[in-house]
C-alpha cells in the first residue's frame, strides 16, 4: 500500500519527472530540473572527493612501525568480524526478499523485472550501510596509530585534528553516497517504480544498520568489560600489553563505536528522507505542490554537505590559530565550537536557499515558516549535546557526584549515582525535545494546514530532518571517540618506550624528540573528550529515529483511514487492540534491553575466564601472544553473533506477527516502540556516559589508578558499558527497522486478509517463532562454569 501510494503519485507526474527533467521548471531558466540534478551530482562528487582526499591524507601521515603494526592487527581482526556479520546479513536479505516478492509480485502483481528491481534496491541499501561501515573502520584504524604517534611531539593540537579529520571524512562520504543512490533512483528508475524502490532501499539499509549496530554493540562491550576487569583482578594498568583482551577491546571500539554508528548514520539519513517523501505524497493533494516540496527536501539535503564542509574549514582555521603551538588545550572546546558554527551556518543557508527554491509558495510566507521549523531541529543538534554534557562531561556536577559517591560508598553508590544521572538526563532531554517540537507545532498552525492535512506531523518530520542538518559533523564528533580510545591503546600495545634507542630513532627519522610521559597524559585527556562527544551524538540519532518514525507512522494512519476520513475511532484507548498494542511495544523494549545486556554479560564471562587462565604476568612475556588475542576476538565474535541472531529474529518475527493481528493494534505497537525506546535509550546512554567519565576523571585528573576509588569506578564503567554502547544505541536502528519493515509487513497482512482466517493463523505462527527466540535469547547465553580453551 505504501509503495503503491508513492508509485501512483510519482506516476501521475511522470511527464514532469523523467522525459525532460523539468521537475523544477518553475524556477525559471536559471535553475531548471536538469541543472538542479546536475548540481546534486556535483555536490555528491565533491563530498566523495572530500572523504577520499582526507582518507589518503590520514593514511600518509607519519607513524612509527611499532604503532602501525598494532593498528594493522586491529584492522585484520575487524575484517574478520565484518565478514562474519556480512554472511548473516545475506541470510536476512533472503528473508526480506521473500516478503518483497510475495507482496509486490503476488499481491500487487508487479512483473518479475519490477520485483527484481525492488529486491536489487534493498540489496543496494544493505551494501550502502556495509560499505560506509567498512570505510569508517579502515580510516579509523589508520587514524588511531597516527594519533598515537603524533602525541609523542607533546603538543595537543594533532591529537584533536587527526580524529576529527577522520570523522569528517566518514561523514561527508557517507551522506554523499546516500544522496548519490537516491539521485540514481530518481533519474534511472521508471517513475512508476521509483516509490517502491525507495522503500526497498530504505528497508535494506535499515536491515544492514540494525545488524551491524546490534552485533557491534555486543562485541565491543564483551571485549571492553573483559579487558577492564583485569585491572581489578590483577591490579594492572589499562591497555596492559600482557592482557590478551586489549586487542579485542580495540577491535570492539571499531565494531561498536565506528562500524555500528557509521552504518546507523547512513540508514538514518535515508529513512528520514523516505518518511518525509511518503508524507508529502500522502498529505499534499496538489501534485505540483508535491513536486515543489519534494525538490525542496532534496535541496535541503544537499545543503547539509555544503554547510558542514564550510563550517569545518572555518572552525579548523580558528582552532589552528589558537591551539597549533599550545602546550595545553581543552579538547572539548573546538569540538563544541564546530557543532555551533555548523548549526548557525546550516540555519542561515536553510533560509537563504529556501527563499530561492520555494519563495513563491503560500503567498510568499511558506519558505520562512518551513525554514524555521527545520531550524528547530538544526539548533537541537547543538542544544542537545550541551544538555548531554551536563550529565556526562568529565567535570560536570553529575559525574562529580558519581566520583564522590564512589569514594565514600564504593561500587554500590557508584552504580546508584550513575542511574541517577541517567534518570535526570531523560527528564531534561525530554523537556528539551518537547519545547523544540512544540515550537515547530505552533509554527505549523500558521496556515500550513491550507496546503496539507495534519501539518503538525509534517512539522515533526521536518524537526527530525533538521536534526540531521549538520549530518557530517554529527558523524564526525561521534567517530572522534573510537579513534581517541584506540590511540591510547595503540600507544600502550606498541611498547614503544621499551624499544632500544627509540628516542634517537624517532629524532633521526621523524625530526623530533619524543616526550613519552606527556604523550600518555594527553592521550588520556583526549579520550575523555571522545567519551563526552560519543555521548552527545547518541540522543541526536535516537531523537531523529523517534521523530522520523512518528512521521512514517502517521503516513500509515493516513492510508488506513483514507486520508483521515474513516476509522479514526480506532485510534483510541476505547479500541482495545490499539491499547494492547501500546502495551506490547513497552514489553518488547524491556525484553530487548535485558536480552542485549545478557548477551554482553555472558560473552564477557567467557572472555574473562579465558583471559584469567591465559594472561602471563610472571615476566615471561612483554605482551600477550597474537594467538591468545585472536582467541579473545573469536569469543567476542561468537557471542556477538549468537546474541544478535536471537535479538534480530525476535524483532523480525514479532513485527510480522503483530502486523498480522490487527492494523490498529500494530499502530499502537509502533507508537509504543518509539516512545518507550526514546526514554530508555536516553536514560541508558547518559547513565553509561556518566560512569565512563567518572572513571576517566579518577584516572586523569585525580591520578588515582589502582586505588579503591578507581576500582569502584571501574565497576560502574563495566555496568555502563552495555548501557551506553549496546542497548541504548541499538534502539535507534531497531525503531526505524521496525517501522519501515512493519509498514511492508502491514501491507502484506492487509493483502492476505482477504483470505479470512489466514492472517490469524500466520500471526500465531510468527508469534510462536518469536517466542522461541525470546527464550533462546536467555537460554543460549546462560553462563556456565566450564573452561574456555
Amino acid at each position: 500500500m505504501l509503495g503503491v501510494f508513492v508509485k501512483q503519485a510519482l506516476a501521475s507526474e511522470a511527464d514532469l519527472i523523467i522525459p525532460d527533467l523539468s521537475l523544477v521548471s518553475f524556477f525559471g531558466d536559471l535553475v531548471n530540473g536538469k541543472s538542479l540534478l546536475m548540481f546534486g551530482f556535483l555536490v555528491c562528487v565533491f563530498g566523495l572527493c572530500f572523504g577520499i582526499y582526507h582518507f589518503l591524507g590520514i593514511k600518509n601521515l607519519p607513524v612509527h612501525k611499532s604503532m602501525q603494526s598494532i593498528s594493522e592487527l586491529i584492522y585484520e581482526t575487524c575484517k574478520i568480524y565484518l565478514i562474519t556479520q556480512g554472511k548473516f546479513i545475506i541470510i536476512l536479505e533472503v528473508l526480506l526478499a521473500v516478503i518483497i516478492i510475495v507482496y509486490f509480485g503476488f499481491l500487487e502483481h508487479f512483473s518479475s523485472l519490477k520485483v527484481a528491481t525492488i529486491v536489487l534496491c534493498s540489496i543496494v541499501g544493505i551494501l550502502g550501510s556495509y560499505t560506509v561501515a567498512w570505510f569508517g573502520m579502515r580510516i579509523n584504524t589508520f587514524a588511531n596509530s597516527r594519533t598515537a604517534f603524533a602525541s609523542l611531539k607533546g603538543k595537543p593540537f594533532p591529537l584533536y585534528a587527526i580524529p576529527l579529520r577522520a570523522g569528517m571524512s566518514i561523514g561527508m562520504l557517507l551522506i554523499s553516497i546516500e544522496l548519490l543512490i537516491m539521485l540514481i533512483i530518481l533519474l534511472f528508475i521508471p517513475s512508476d517504480l521509483a516509490g517502491p524502490c525507495f522503500i526497498g532501499f530504505a528497508v535494506g539499509e535499515s536491515l544492514g544498520a540494525s545488524v551491524l549496530r546490534i552485533a557491534g554493540g555486543i562485541f565491543t562491550k564483551i571485549a571492553d568489560i573483559g579487558s577492564d576487569l583485569m585491572k581489578i583482578v590483577f591490579n594492572i594498568k589499562e591497555d596492559d600489553a600482557r592482557n590478551p583482551g586489549v586487542i579485542a577491546d580495540c577491535t570492539g571500539d571499531n565494531a561498536g563505536d565506528s562500524v555500528g554508528p557509521t552504518a546507523d548514520g547512513f540508514e538514518t539519513y535515508g529513512v528520514t528522507g523516505v518518511a518525509l517523501v511518503t508524507f508529502i505524497v500522502l498529505a499534499v493533494s496538489d501534485p505540483i505542490l508535491q513536486i515543489k516540496l519534494l525538490v525542496w527536501i532534496f535541496v535541503m539535503r544537499l545543503i547539509m554537505l555544503v554547510s558542514s564542509a564550510l563550517s569545518y574549514g572555518i572552525n579548523a582555521l580558528f582552532a589552528k590559530t589558537k591551539y597549533l603551538l599550545a602546550d595545553k588545550m581543552n579538547f572539548e572546546a573546538p569540538l563544541t565550537s564546530l557543532v555551533w558554527i555548523t548549526s548557525i551556518v546550516s540555519i542561515a543557508l536553510t533560509f537563504i536557499v529556501s527563499n530561492f527554491v520555494i519563495g513563491d509558495l503560500g503567498e510568499g510566507s511558506l519558505w520562512w515558516k518551513l525554514s524555521l521549523i527545520i531550524s528547530c531541529g538544526t539548533i537541537a543538534g547543538a542544544i542537545i549535546p550541551e544538555v548531554v554534557k551536563i550529565f556526562t562531561s568529565v567535570k560536570s556536577s553529575f559525574v562529580q557526584n558519581v566520583v564522590n559517591s564512589s569514594r565514600h560508598g564504593g561500587s554500590s553508590l557508584n552504580v546508584l549515582a550513575g542511574l541517577t544521572a541517567g534518570n535526570f538526563s531523560a527528564y531534561w532531554m525530554g523537556i528539551a525535545i518537547i519545547i523544540l517540537m512544540a515550537i515547530a507545532y505552533l509554527i505549523s498552525s500558521l496556515s500550513i494546514g491550507d496546503i496539507m492535512i495534519a501539518p503538525a506531523v509534517f512539522a515533526f518530520g521536518l524537526v527530525a530532518f533538521g536534526f540531521l542538518g549538520m549530518g557530517p559533523v554529527t558523524i564526525a564528533v561521534d567517530s572522534y571517540g573510537p579513534v581517541t580510545d584506540n590511540a591510547q591503546s595503540v600507544y600502550e600495545l606498541s611498547l614503544i618506550e621499551n624499544i632500544p634507542n627509540v628516542d634517537k630513532e624517532i629524532e633521526k627519522g621523524f625530526g623530533f624528540k619524543p616526550t613519552f610521559e606527556k604523550s600518555k597524559l594527553l592521550l588520556e585527556e583526549n579520550d575523555g573528550a571522545g567519551n563526552t562527544f560519543k555521548a552527545t551524538a547518541k540522543p541526536v540519532l535516537i531523537g531523529t529515529a523517534v521523530v522520523g518514525a512518528t512521521t512514517m507512522i502517521f503516513s500509515t494512519i493516513v492510508m488506513l483511514t483514507d486520508k483521515l476520513t474513516t476509522g479514526l475511532e480506532n485510534l483510541s484507548l476505547i479500541h482495545a487492540p490499539f491499547l494492547l498494542g501500546l502495551i506490547s511495544g513497552g514489553a518488547i523494549i524491556y525484553w530487548f534491553t535485558g536480552a542485549s545486556n545478557h548477551a554482553v554479560t555472558s560473552g564477557a564471562y567467557k572472555a574473562v575466564e579465558f583471559i584469567k587462565n591465559n594472561i602471563k604476568l610472571d615476566g615471561s612475556a612483554q605482551k600477550a601472544s597474537t594467538q591468545d588475542s585472536k582467541k579473545v576476538v573469536e569469543i567476542c565474535t561468537k557471542y556477538a553473533q549468537k546474541g544478535m541472531i536471537n535479538l534480530f529474529m525476535v524483532v523480525f518475527f514479532t513485527t510480522l506477527a503483530f502486523a498480522f493481528i490487527e492494523p490498529y493494534f500494530f499502530i499502537g505497537y509502533l507508537i509504543s516502540i518509539a516512545l518507550f525506546g526514546l526514554f530508555q535509550a536516553i536514560f541508558m546512554a547518559n547513565a553509561g556516559g556518566a560512569w565512563d567519565n567518572a572513571k576517566k576523571y579518577v584516572e586523569v585528573d585525580l591520578r588515582e589508578k589502582g586505588t579503591e576509588l578507581h576500582k569502584a569506578t571501574v565497576v560502574g564503567d563495566t555496568v555502563g558499558d552495555p548501557f551506553k554502547d549496546t542497548s541504548s544505541v541499538a534502539m535507534n536502528p531497531i525503531i526505524k527497522f521496525t517501522t519501515l519493515f512493519g509498514l511492508l509487513a502491514l501491507e502484506l497482512a492487509m493483502g492476505l486478509n482477504k483470505e479470512g482466517s489466514l492472517s490469524i493463523i500466520l500471526a500465531a505462527i510468527f508469534f510462536v517463532i518469536s517466542i522461541v527466540f525470546v527464550v533462546k535469547s536467555f537460554t543460549d547465553m546462560k553462563t556456565k562454569d566450564e573452561e574456555v580453551k
